[in-house]
C-alpha cells in the first residue's frame, strides 16, 4: 500500500517535533520571491490562484491525474474533476488568506504546507508538485483538511 506523500510529511515534521501550526508564517506575498535562485517561485501562482479561490486558474498547474484530498474525501481523478472538487469547496468556504508554514525541495520535487483561512474555518493545504523535463512543475498531490487546534 503506497502511503501518501503528505501524510509521509506530516510524520517526519511530529517526528522533529514540529507541527504544521507551529511553525513560523510566511505571508504569501513574500511567500518564495526571497529566494536568489526562485527556488520556489513555482508557488508564487498556486498560492495566489488558492487565495483568489480560482480553481479555473488551478487547475492549469494540475497534473493530468493527481490526488486530491478536500476535508475527509481522497480520491485520485483527472484535472477537470479536481477543477470541479475545488470549485465546489471555494463555494463553499470562501478563502481569505493563505500562510505559508513549511516549504521543502528535492532533485524534481517542491512540497509546501500552509494555512488557508476559509469560510470562518482554517484548513491545513499540502501541496506536492513535481517536474518533467526539468521546467514545468505540475501538482500531483493536493490536500486541503480542516486544521484541528
Amino acid at each position: 500500500m503506497k502511503t501518501p506523500l503528505h501524510t509521509l510529511l506530516a510524520v517526519g515534521l511530529m517526528a522533529l517535533g514540529l507541527s504544521a501550526a507551529a511553525q513560523t508564517p510566511v505571508p504569501v506575498s513574500n511567500s518564495f520571491s526571497q529566494s536568489p535562485d526562485g527556488e520556489f517561485s513555482v508557488f508564487n501562482s498556486i498560492t495566489k490562484y488558492l487565495v483568489r479561490g480560482d480553481a479555473a486558474s488551478l487547475s492549469s498547474w494540475f497534473a493530468n491525474t493527481l490526488d486530491v484530498t478536500v476535508i475527509s474525501s481522497t480520491r485520485n481523478c483527472s484535472r477537470r474533476q479536481a477543477q470541479e472538487i475545488l470549485r465546489t469547496f471555494f463555494e463553499s468556504y470562501t478563502p481569505r488568506s493563505f500562510t505559508v508554514t513549511h516549504k521543502a525541495s528535492e532533485a524534481n520535487k517542491k512540497y509546501l504546507i500552509g494555512l488557508l483561512s476559509a469560510g470562518g474555518e482554517v484548513f491545513q493545504v499540502t501541496i506536492y508538485a513535481t517536474s518533467i523535463g526539468g521546467e514545468t512543475y505540475k501538482i500531483q498531490e493536493l490536500s486541503i483538511t480542516r486544521q484541528a487546534y
